[in-house]
């Protein structure tokens, strides 16, 4: 069975137009990397948890703060490596300021014998969807097309399917 990721697509209208919040995942070997490289803030989904509850558990553990909100199903988008990842949009107006990733440990360098602690995600910005659909991992572009698809349709069509 495949492993399941779930995660939030935070969205803001801003100056006219939808902005969505990626993250850039911390350590050094996503370091150098930005076209292609950020993600929605999500995670592995724990046995028996609900997926919703893991999107916004990992939302709160890569931004530090609790997204509220009204969450819309966006559907499930399976990965270049197997993966489903679970998706729903949230309109949500975070201030990067207040943000704050945990941290894991790491062998760095490789073989070396020193562990040293990097931030699961090292950097959190908004982009506006063009932007956005240039910087988000390739696997992950699907869910931007499918907001962009429903945020074009009226608001009673936008969810129903």
């Amino acid at each position: 069975m495949a492993k399941r990721s779930a995660g939030l697509l935070i969205y803001r209208l801003h100056d006219g137009g939808y902005e969505v919040l990626l993250v850039h995942p911390g350590g050094p070997y996503w370091a150098k990397k930005d076209i292609g490289a950020w993600s929605i803030p999500k995670g592995l989904v724990d046995e028996d948890e609900d997926e919703l509850d893991a999107a916004r558990r990992e939302a709160r553990e890569e931004l530090g703060v609790d997204v509220e909100g009204s969450f819309h199903h966006l559907g499930e988008y399976k990965q270049p490596g197997g993966k489903i990842v679970a998706a729903w949009a949230v309109e949500a107006d975070i201030d990067l300021k207040a943000t704050a990733s945990n941290r894991f440990q790491m062998e760095w360098p490789p073989r070396s014998g020193v562990m040293v602690e990097f931030p699961e995600v090292d950097r959190a910005e908004w982009f506006t969807l063009a932007d956005a659909e240039r910087k988000i991992l390739k696997g992950q572009h699907p869910l931007l097309v499918d907001f962009r698809r429903r945020r074009s349709q009226s608001p009673l069509e936008a969810y129903a399917s």
